[in-house]
């Protein structure tokens, strides 16, 4: 029996996906249930690896603007 890892398993469940259904899988992962982050993540690797220098800074720039947004309250970010 062939092993398939997390990575390859949550790339083979979108890879024939169009454009719509790939949005509809990051919207309906947002802010759900914490079982699917990994598939988040998997989805924001393929993204980052396929992201120039440019693009990568503005990825980290808004990720700081998201934490730093509120600088007294909770650690934890907005799942919106």
């Amino acid at each position: 029996m062939e092993t398939i890892d997390l990575r390859q398993a949550i790339i083979n469940r979108v890879q024939d996906n169009n454009k719509k259904q790939l949005a509809e899988v990051i919207e309906e992962s947002i802010g759900n249930d914490e079982r699917t982050l990994p598939g988040l993540g998997v989805l924001f690797e393929m993204i980052w690896k396929q992201s120039n220098k440019t693009t990568q800074t503005k990825l980290i720039d808004s990720l700081y603007e998201h934490l730093h947004q509120n600088a007294g309250a909770s650690a934890n970010p907005s799942p919106s």
